[in-house]
């Protein structure tokens, strides 16, 4: 029987990631395996070691504890190993504080072969969160709190960074509805112009459906439907393409000059920054239809085939520690979880912004860490991560 593994890794550079590729060595025994890959992962370990990255190798944790001490190498290769180990190590150090490690593994009939070990690109920071000086440690590539009534910034974390929003478009969406007065009881139908083509999501709201503009809306904001927000934007007069331009429209009368919209739903890459956003909200809150809508738990709505049953995306808004006036959350892969909020704290009314967070959890357990932070009088002190960039 034969194992698989690598060796003579080297570190290549492409677009996106950086990854290690290793060349194919066949070995007559597992335990000459699981020598030559501890050899051969030795010193990409210790580089991520150096970042304080926890590694998951728990696939052959197993197996490297149990190897006996690799063999010593003639003095020679020993010189040569130690430079490649050292100048590896090094490369692996470099990236590993942006990256995320993975282990691919496929089997075949000689048994167990490790396919890749890759550096894959994090949307978000740190994976071990330390709070230093007061400052709370977020997963959110971005985010911004303000003081709604001043307009005070009380954190700031890379908040010119211009990045996709993905569904928080819905707000703009629901502001550019219900600026053109169209009557809230006019019957709306879904047709197949309303399907995603561009990444082929799902939807409750089967071809076919007629619903009240009112309900569109409801379900667009509290339950981020897409094809409700897509269909909104059809019975606007001009279509879709003159609905795109009034919601661009919007944007530059209130400022938001970071900010381009494409569709009304998010699928395609709309795009915004932290400050844009706390303007949009504190435009969208002097609507009362959409601080109604979007913060309701539960909304059923009769489609003319069957009655649906839609939960609000956002937990929050079910957590009675809350005071929620506002929220839309939002999500793609270009986006990660993003979230935005009005709400109080000590009677305080405050905007949060959260984009670009990785794990479907992290949005809301950022947002818990800055109202706990908020509560133990971190609004006292102004912090700021912000780099100045303007993208990411």
């Amino acid at each position: 029987m034969f194992y698989y593994t690598y060796e003579n890794c080297k570190v290549v550079r492409s677009r996106h990631f950086k990854r290690i590729l290793m060349k194919t060595t066949y070995f007559s025994s597992l335990q000459s395996f699981s020598r030559s890959f501890a050899r051969a992962a030795k010193p990409v370990l210790a580089g991520l070691l150096l970042t304080g990255l926890s590694v998951p190798f728990s696939a052959f944790s197993a197996t490297v504890a149990a190897t006996p001490a690799v063999t010593a190498l003639p003095a020679q290769k020993a010189v040569r190993s130690s430079k490649k180990n050292h100048a590896l190590t090094k490369s692996a150090a470099k990236v590993a504080a942006h990256r995320r490690v993975s282990v691919q593994m496929a089997s075949n009939i000689h048994g167990a072969r490790v396919s890749r070990i890759a550096f894959s690109p994090s949307h978000a920071e740190p994976f071990r969160l330390r709070e230093t000086d007061g400052m709370v440690a977020l997963r959110s590539s971005a985010a911004l709190v303000v003081d709604q009534n001043t307009q005070e910034p009380l954190y700031d974390k890379n908040s010119r960074a211009v990045m996709p929003i993905a569904s928080i478009s819905k707000l703009m969406t629901a502001m550019v509805v219900l600026d053109s007065k169209a009557a809230l009881d006019e019957q709306i139908d879904v047709t197949d112009a309303d399907r995603d083509y561009e990444k082929n999501t799902g939807s409750r709201l089967s071809v076919g459906s007629r619903l009240s503009r009112e309900d569109m809306l409801h379900i667009a904001l509290m339950a981020s439907e897409n094809r409700a927000a897509a269909a909104l934007s059809r019975y606007f007069p001009g279509g879709r393409p003159a609905f795109v331009v009034a919601m661009n429209k919007k944007a530059l009368e209130l400022g938001m000059t970071d900010t381009h919209f494409l569709d009304p739903t998010g699928l395609s890459p709309n795009t915004s920054s932290a400050r844009d956003l706390v303007k949009m909200v504190s435009a969208a809150y002097q609507y009362p239809q959409i601080r109604d809508f979007s913060t309701d738990t539960s909304y059923d709505v009769f489609t003319g085939r069957k009655t649906i049953h839609y939960a609000s995306t956002n937990a929050l808004v079910r957590n009675h520690s809350w005071q929620i006036g506002l929220q839309k959350t939002g999500f793609t892969n270009e986006a990660g979880e993003c979230m935005v909020m009005q709400t109080m704290v000590h009677d305080r009314p405050v905007i949060m912004v959260l984009l670009d967070s990785v794990g479907k959890y992290s949005r809301v357990a950022d947002a818990q860490r800055l109202h706990t932070w908020l509560d133990n009088g971190g609004v006292q002190r102004v912090t700021s991560a912000d780099t100045g960039h303007t993208g990411t």
